[in-house]
């Protein structure tokens, strides 16, 4: 990757002089990576929340004015007239395909789909009642052991073939997670089938009848997976980057991001937005709720209102908000969540207290809905996110091997602890 870093000027910190660079959008960048060397002193910043990792070309946003793109292109026109898999393009090629290059790559991640018959056996290691993402942690990393022919970083070959298998077999895998903890019999991979219509039919058809793929449920779930392939340096993306670093294979590196993705301040927001709505139960209830979340002394909280990067309307909710009522009316479902959920969004969106501290509703709200309606149980919903975030995480991987300024991961610390002291033998203690 061709740095394009721009040196606009320099900035003093204790009498000397560091460079300032700034990017194509977002705020300028203080480079300090000769700061412990000139000054003898090192940045603290918990959780990095005010350091850049890394330079990146694939997704920028801007949480004051509510934008994200990838690769320069807003989120929202892409949602609304791309497929999964032309999005995933752009984000590991830098730019729009032309017919032949989307049709080569659809080709190369359809041919893809099927796992190593073995596998299979994989999963009977797992109790039936096991959490999807814990299977999903388990058999991503196991890959590595299957596929030794696309392992070596160093190659671009098999760096190539990791890509495509990696996004290729996520949702077979998802699937299969899926289908083990209901115990189903696992389904094949369809050729003929697009990418998100292939992945329900993985989950949903059975061997006992025909199953017929709803084209708006597909639109949906394509949308979906599309707003959440990726979102900068979050989390899970930074333990991607970092446990690539150190060399590890792809597949090991996916399967650290999914970890991290499982934890509940990450990947778990739109099950706890749908739990909530349970919690709630019904629209009568709601006038309590809404005084619980006003007052600062109850420690109950809307789970899927604002959003920590975000201080204006997040770009991705306003598209699954149309997603969202595309497939409650084609399904006609009579849900009571439903209707707590469109009583809260209209609160949220027209109540002072809602509006002045710009809680409004994120896509977490949303895509838990229209999830519960498409059918997942909601211990499955942080596995499809991990199944979109896969291609995410992997154009972040491609780019962090690319980078000349890449070096392997090593934060520093502010030593609190004990001073130097001498041990004392047991018989003067």
């Amino acid at each position: 990757m061709e740095s394009k870093l721009i040196k606009t000027g320099t900035t003093e910190i204790d009498g000397l002089e560091f460079p300032v660079y700034e990017g194509t959008h977002g705020q300028d960048v203080i480079d300090i990576r000769a700061l412990g060397k000139q000054t003898d002193k090192f940045t603290f910043d918990p959780g990095y929340t005010s350091t850049a990792s890394c330079e990146s070309q694939i997704t920028f946003i801007d949480g004051d004015e509510g934008t994200l793109l990838y690769r320069g292109y807003p989120i929202e026109q892409l949602a609304e007239n791309s497929d999964f898999i032309e999005a995933a393009y752009v984000l590991l090629g830098g730019d729009l395909p032309n017919a032949q290059e989307l049709e080569d790559f659809r080709n190369n991640i359809t041919y893809h789909t099927m796992v190593h018959e073995h596998f299979k056996n994989f999963f009977n290691g797992f109790r039936r009642d096991a959490h999807p993402m814990a299977v999903m942690c388990g058999a991503v990393g196991a890959l590595s052991a299957f596929y030794h022919d696309s392992t070596d970083v160093n190659n671009p070959e098999h760096r190539q073939v990791a890509v495509h298998r990696m996004i290729a077999k996520m949702p077979t895998i998802a699937a299969m997670a899926y289908k083990y903890t209901v115990g189903q019999p696992f389904v094949f991979p369809r050729n003929d089938l697009q990418y998100t219509e292939n992945f329900l039919n993985m989950c949903f058809s059975v061997p006992a009848e025909d199953y017929k793929v709803s084209e708006v449920c597909a639109s949906a779930l394509d949308k979906i997976f599309i707003l959440h392939m990726d979102h900068e340096q979050n989390a899970s993306t930074s333990t991607v980057r970092l446990a690539g670093s150190s060399g590890a294979n792809p597949f090991a590196c996916i399967a650290a991001g999914i970890a991290c993705l499982w934890g509940p301040a990450h990947g778990g927001a739109n099950e706890a937005a749908l739990r909530m709505l349970m919690e709630i139960g019904s629209v009568d209830r709601i006038p309590e709720y809404i005084a619980k979340a006003k007052d600062k002394q109850d420690p109950f909280r809307l789970m899927g209102f604002g959003h920590r990067v975000y201080k204006n309307y997040d770009p991705r909710a306003n598209v699954m908000r149309k997603a969202t009522r595309e497939v409650l009316d084609a399904l006609d479902i009579k849900d009571p969540l439903f209707a707590v959920a469109k009583e809260l969004e209209r609160i949220a969106l027209e109540d002072e207290y809602f509006v002045e501290k710009k809680l409004y509703p994120n896509i977490d709200f949303y895509s838990g809905i229209t999830l519960r309606a498409l059918g997942f149980p909601t211990d499955m919903f942080t596995a499809l996110f991990a199944l979109a975030r896969t291609v995410g995480w992997i154009a972040q991987w491609q780019e962090m091997l690319s980078d000349p300024n890449q070096k392997i991961g090593r934060p520093r610390q502010i030593y609190t602890g004990a001073a130097k002291r001498d041990y004392v033998p047991m018989a003067g203690r």
